[in-house]
């Protein structure tokens, strides 16, 4: 969630730099670039403890063997699963009585 986070905020601050450069009448490539290397610093003063997460999240994501991340949704989904008796027939493709 931390590198969705940082990537808006990122993008955010590109859309509003490009705005600014193209009011400014610096056309539209040299807008782009100046709104990317803006965008790039301000992230990089600013916002170090959202970047150190989402570099932390990427990588979790990426480290060969790292168990995957679950919610307390998936893990109680999982414990729930874990429960039931294998023998049991689950037939939940028919109608329920």
């Amino acid at each position: 969630m931390a590198f969705l986070k940082f990537s808006a905020l990122r993008l955010l601050l590109i859309v509003v730099f490009y705005v600014a450069c193209m009011l400014l009448g610096l056309g539209i490539f040299m807008s782009a670039a100046v709104a990317a290397i803006l965008a790039w610093c301000v992230t990089y003063l600013f916002a170090r403890n959202l970047r150190d997460a989402a570099a932390a999240t990427l990588q979790r994501r990426f480290t060969p063997g790292a168990p995957p991340v679950r919610t307390a949704v998936e893990l109680d989904d999982a414990a729930a699963e874990d429960a039931l008796d294998p023998n049991t027939p689950i037939n939940s493709d028919r109608k329920p009585r």
